[in-house]
């Protein structure tokens, strides 16, 4: 017999009865019923129930075991009564009588549970990862992510995409987030990169004549963290194509999403029809250019009603060049209860609050307009929005006003909370929509023109479009969101040298500065590129959606914590002085 198991702790069927077998395993807990112990074996593969009485050899052992200890067992595998078959277990047919036990590995008094569902802090969950990673519910998410893995390789496969690697030690590159340096100590006071995307190898993969690439790409951005996103590496599904159009990225990219959503989303339905939404479009309905469209609520704009009106608060922010009121509608919300609650939420959001009107059955049976607003403007208005919102008796609308980028975000929150206060949306189904048509540039806080998104796009309308106002320029650019999250980014590519240098100078980067970051595309762009696209999936949130998880964490093996600290391996660490001067470098003081 193999000196640790002759089977693993998710083989043995009632067809087993009988038989010796050897298994190993952990410790996942001993309940004692009056002189017969049990204990359940874990491994990666399942649970086996185990037991011994005081007549069986392994008793005193097994008398002494601790959670989480490693042994081995050899018993006799025995059929349970029918009465205690556990049908939720593959082995809840069987038990093995214990002949036998070792400890293989001895376990200390645990900082964590394995067995149950306790919450534990994050931080101690992460200093233990090897522990967290033995819960059921972590363990079952690291699995689904490697199926995942696997399915979409397959899928690539299958499409006629060849799969390759790119450099993981590089240049810098701008693509919206900050680098993670690498210093060198051959060419001490140069730096490497570590690539936030494979940005500029993959589109020198099609100017090598590749034409269809993919890559399980691992991805490096000095982030801030938050919940669905990781503050130092992730991964996604990067893919690039020769001679396509962006309607023809689409057709590549959809049929793999769309049937990993069909294989691993547990039942929820699929939806296969993914509108296009442009970005304005997006900001103006959704307040997002991520939109959970499972939430059938549409903003629209109401500032005619509210123009030279009696709401004076509105009528005088409207009188300012770039403003606007937009609703919210909230079909069932009418109530003045409700409406307080949206109240606050509102100011949680740092708001001093939103305007609303709710429409109620009057004493003579007709619709009426309640609220202060309502009394401000007056019958012929508030029922004129009512009809352009298309609301009726037991609704609410509520309004934002002012410059839209300034009020966007938290309209957009505003109709999610509503949504998810009034039961409108759609828990079990998975929605997609491509935004497309982003605005190529942006201004910052220092009145600057900058790139809004990827910087290697190509401008609609090319070197033409470049001539006049930057920030009316729109790029063949776009994201796929699904459930208010955005899963791919992409773009098609700029591939001629005299429109890349033209949008990078826009930008404030000169020719030089150009020749001096990307010389290498530059380059290869005179030497015949053809035209090409393509786009990158982040496998860490499909997994988290596909998983029901809220935190990005859950889905990742070994995750950095909020302040991207590795606490089980104690990261990022102090160099010794060898190694400061072996790269000829010196630490600055903390300010």
């Amino acid at each position: 017999m193999h000196a640790y198991r002759s089977h693993t702790c998710g083989d043995l069927q009632a067809a087993h009865a009988g038989e010796t077998v050897r298994l190993s395993g952990w410790v996942h807990r001993v309940r004692d019923h009056g002189g017969v112990l049990f204990v359940d074996l874990r491994d990666h593969y399942g649970m086996t129930q185990v037991l011994a009485d005081s007549d069986s050899p392994a008793f005193a052992a097994m008398e002494k075991l601790r959670a989480e200890t490693v042994i081995r067992i050899d018993g006799r595998v025995k059929l349970r009564d029918a009465a205690l078959v556990n049908p939720k277990l593959p082995t809840g047919e069987i038990e093995v009588y214990a002949t036998e036990l070792e400890i293989l590995g001895p376990a200390d008094e645990l900082p964590l549970p394995v067995f149950g569902d306790q919450d534990y802090p994050e931080e101690t969950r992460l200093a233990y990862r090897f522990l967290d990673l033995r819960r059921e519910s972590l363990h079952a998410n690291i699995m689904l992510r490697s199926r995942v893995i696997k399915w979409l390789r397959d899928a690539m496969w299958g499409a006629g995409f060849t799969e390759f690697q790119t450099p993981i030690i590089t240049a810098s590159s701008p693509e919206g987030a900050r680098d993670f340096l690498v210093p060198s100590r051959l060419h001490p006071g140069k730096f490497y990169a570590l690539p936030q995307a494979p940005q500029q190898f993959k589109q020198l993969i099609m100017v090598a004549g590749f034409d269809k690439y993919f890559q399980i790409a691992p991805c490096f951005r000095d982030e801030d963290p938050r919940a669905d996103r990781s503050p130092t590496d992730f991964y996604q599904l990067d893919l690039e194509m020769s001679f396509v159009e962006q309607k023809d990225v689409f057709a590549a990219i959809q049929p793999a999403i769309q049937g990993l959503f069909e294989e691993f989303g547990g039942g929820r339905r699929v939806d296969a029809d993914w509108p296009l939404i442009p970005y304005a479009e997006s900001l103006l309905k959704y307040g997002s250019d991520k939109p959970d469209l499972r939430n059938p609520i549409e903003m629209q704009v109401v500032s005619d009603h509210f123009r030279g009106s009696g709401f004076a608060i509105f009528a005088k922010l409207l009188e300012q060049e770039g403003t606007e009121v937009r609703a919210i509608p909230a079909p069932t919300g009418g109530s003045r209860k409700f409406a307080d609650r949206m109240n606050a939420f509102a100011q949680g959001q740092g708001l001093p609050g939103m305007g609303y009107i709710f429409w109620r059955k009057a004493e003579d049976g007709s619709t009426e307009a309640a609220g202060p607003i309502a009394k401000a403007l007056g019958a012929e208005k508030t029922e004129a929005i009512r009809v352009q919102l298309g609301l009726g008796e037991g609704d609410a609308a509520f309004f934002l006003g002012g410059k839209p980028e300034q009020f966007e975000a938290v309209a957009g929150r505003a109709r999610n909370e509503i949504g998810r206060e009034l039961g409108l949306i759609d828990e079990n189904q998975f929605k997609f929509a491509w935004i497309v048509d982003f605005p190529m540039y942006e201004k910052t806080d220092d009145g600057k023109i900058d790139f809004s998104h990827n910087p290697f796009s190509m401008p609609q309308g090319g070197m033409e479009a470049l001539a006049g106002d930057p920030l009316a320029v729109k790029g063949y650019q776009y994201d796929l969101a699904c459930n208010g999250y955005e899963l791919i980014s992409g773009a098609i590519r700029n591939h001629k040298p005299e429109i890349m240098f033209k949008a990078f100078e826009l930008a404030g980067y000169p020719a030089s500065e150009v020749e001096k970051r990307f010389g290498g595309m530059v380059k290869a762009f005179r030497y015949g590129a053809p035209p090409h696209g393509g786009c990158a999936a982040g496998i860490d949130r499909i997994v988290m959606l596909l998983a029901d998880e809220q935190n990005i964490r859950e889905v990742i093996m070994f995750p950095m914590n909020q302040r991207a600290e590795d606490l089980m391996m104690g990261a990022p660490s102090e160099p010794t002085n060898e190694q400061m001067r072996e790269l000829r470098l010196r630490a600055l003081p903390k300010e």
